[in-house]
């Protein structure tokens, strides 16, 4: 039985390097096509070990974590992350950011990422001073020849929980793909949905 819980602050960092091979294992599937480094997520997720207001929500098989969702202020982002927001009218400081929901593709279709987002959402909320919350989506063409017949973009089920894309907020993080010699700019779109909306 999967079970979907808050990982309690003091076991956050303890869980880091079984959040950080999920990650590895989840985008290096269409459309992150992530080639991962063990060391590189260490490094991006000690901001959710050291931001007091950051969640960590995992699905769990038994003991095995199979599932993980984060969430943190976007004010505790790095500057660079947060300028687009800030260039598009929009305080850093009332945004709550969504990292990722990572998901062993054998366990999808149960419901997980819904509760993920309620339990993002809900933990947003009850931190109150948050106008909204917000994630970012890589961007790929269409035309894209990597991208699998059978791959279902999420847009329907972000725009259905009331998100909105804003193609107005674009930044971009750095990552090496699979195929490249060395880690390129990617672009990512924001969505946003407000609190209580």
């Amino acid at each position: 039985m999967t079970t979907v819980r808050v990982l309690p602050r003091d076991e956050v960092a303890d869980r880091i390097d079984d959040l950080a091979r999920l990650r590895i294992a989840v985008f290096r599937d269409w459309p992150y096509l992530y080639d991962g480094d063990l060391d590189y997520e260490r490094d991006y997720l000690r901001t959710y070990v050291e931001s007091a207001a950051s969640v960590l929500v995992v699905a769990e098989d038994g003991s095995r974590v199979v599932g993980a969702s984060t969430g943190v202020p976007l004010a505790d982002e790095s500057p660079d992350f947060r300028a687009p927001y800030a260039a598009a009218g929009l305080d850093p400081a009332r945004v709550y950011y969504f990292g990722e929901s990572v998901l062993l593709s054998e366990y999808r279709g149960r419901g997980l990422g819904r509760r993920f987002f309620d339990t993002r959402e809900a933990h947003a909320a009850a931190l109150g001073g948050y106008h909204w919350t917000s994630f970012c989506a890589v961007v790929r063409a269409d035309e894209d020849p990597r991208r699998p017949p059978s791959h279902r973009p999420l847009d329907a089920f972000w725009t259905a929980r009331g998100y909105r894309r804003r193609p107005d907020i674009v930044t971009t993080i750095a990552w090496k793909e699979i195929g490249e010699a060395a880690a390129t700019d990617k672009r990512l779109v924001a969505w946003l949905r407000p609190i209580g909306g």
